[in-house]
């Protein structure tokens, strides 16, 4: 057998369980590293090359050594759920660089970090003054997690007391100009709501790139036609000012009459209503 050809056949062989030791080993290989699974996954490299290039040698051994290598992640894994210590002495535990604002230059010195590198990481996390921070970790995989003061935490509509419904993923109902039944079906629409939707944007199917529906049931288009101009949905506006108009409507009939009953039933529907549109006025604003 010629010496290219055994190449080529070790190469796909190669890639073949790479691939599968890859699946096995789980996603995680694929983001952040620990220390161990950093030196894991070079000497799985360096086997390999060895195994595609090393034609004199033997094929089985280098298939033994990397099974070898694949194996000990999964008895250092399973070691690490039953016992916190050797989990953190192999993959690290993280370390507090920032506390009630001031800077902890020990742990800095520990892990060998400079306050010019603890400042980019808080700059990437849109951080610039580090008296704004109450909590800040080193993680073990690298990231610095940040916990801002109380009074530097954005507003969240909890904190205003506002209800908000639960927002679902969008779907993707149209991609490449072509119906997608299934993410269709998911929100229980047809074909023939899609294509009303469609009308009333003044689209044709043909001519959309991606086309996506919101929790809320608003469909939104991005054309293949970047020259068009799609005009914004108008269905939660006109709905808002709908129930404005009825609001005011009510305002008026009880301005209006001289019944008492009449009055009262008015006013109290008038602020009833006043009440749901306070609650709903962000969201249909959208």
């Amino acid at each position: 057998m010629p010496e290219w050809f055994e190449v080529v056949l070790r190469s796909l062989l190669f890639l073949t369980v790479l691939f599968a030791t890859t699946k096995l080993l789980g996603k995680r290989q694929l983001s952040q590293l620990s220390f161990f699974e950093y030196v894991v996954g070079i000497t799985i490299g360096s086997i390999g090359g060895e195994l595609v290039t090393g034609v004199e040698k033997n094929i089985m051994h280098g298939l033994l050594g990397l099974a070898v290598f694949a194996a000990i992640p999964f008895l250092v894994g399973f070691i690490s759920l039953k016992n916190k210590a050797f989990r953190d002495f192999m993959e690290g535990r993280g370390v507090v660089f920032i506390k009630n604002g001031k800077i902890m230059e020990d742990n800095l010195k520990k892990e060998r970090y400079t306050i010019d590198e603890l400042m980019e990481l808080l700059r990437k996390k849109d951080v610039f003054q580090v008296s704004d921070v109450e909590f800040a970790v080193l993680e073990a995989a690298g990231d610095l997690s940040i916990l801002l003061k109380k009074e530097n935490q954005p507003l969240t509509p909890k904190d205003l007391n506002l209800q908000v419904p639960s927002i679902k993923e969008p779907q993707t109902v149209i991609m490449d100009g072509k119906i997608l039944d299934e993410p269709l079906s998911t929100i229980n629409q047809s074909r023939n709501w899609l294509n009303t939707e469609l009308d009333k944007l003044g689209v044709t199917i043909e001519n959309v790139f991606l086309g996506q529906v919101d929790s809320y049931g608003q469909l939104t288009v991005d054309l293949f036609d970047d020259k068009i101009e799609v005009p914004p949905p108008t269905e939660m506006p006109l709905l808002l000012a709908t129930m404005k108009k009825c609001q005011a409507d009510l305002e008026l009939f009880a301005l209006g009459t001289e019944r008492k009953e009449a009055k009262s039933m008015y006013s109290k529907n008038s602020e009833k209503l006043q009440k749901v549109i306070d609650k709903v006025e962000h969201i249909l604003k959208g």
